[in-house]
């Protein structure tokens, strides 16, 4: 059974930076396509943005730019770095697995606010 743990959410002022770690375990790390996705208050969860195991990227259009997705499989870790930060960003983020055969799984989520 696939297991993601997501860290380094927190509070940041508007214009600042954070970098979300989401270390996966029980999979062949190489062989999934990782993603973020995100849940405001009272709003659906919403793509973020996804890694294929080629490493191609893709982002929702509100944060090109801004956020970057990467990942290293020697350490079964993706990584989310977002700079400037605006308040709209707010929102727990949760990691995202999703198998060759097409199965998925989801990280228990972190928190970010962004907030003067």
């Amino acid at each position: 059974q696939v297991q993601l743990v997501e860290s380094g959410g927190g509070l940041v002022q508007p214009g600042g930076s954070l970098r979300l770690s989401c270390k996966a375990s029980g999979t062949i790390f190489s062989t999934e396509t990782m993603g973020w996705y995100r849940q405001a208050p009272g709003k659906e969860r919403e793509l973020v943005a996804t890694i294929t195991t080629t490493r191609y990227t893709n982002y929702a259009d509100s944060v090109k730019g801004r956020f970057t997705i990467s990942r290293d499989n020697a350490k079964n870790t993706v990584y989310l770095q977002m700079n400037s930060l605006k308040p709209e960003d707010t929102a727990v983020y949760y990691c995202y697995a999703l198998s060759h055969i097409g199965s998925q799984s989801w990280g228990q989520g972190t928190q970010v606010t962004v907030s003067s």
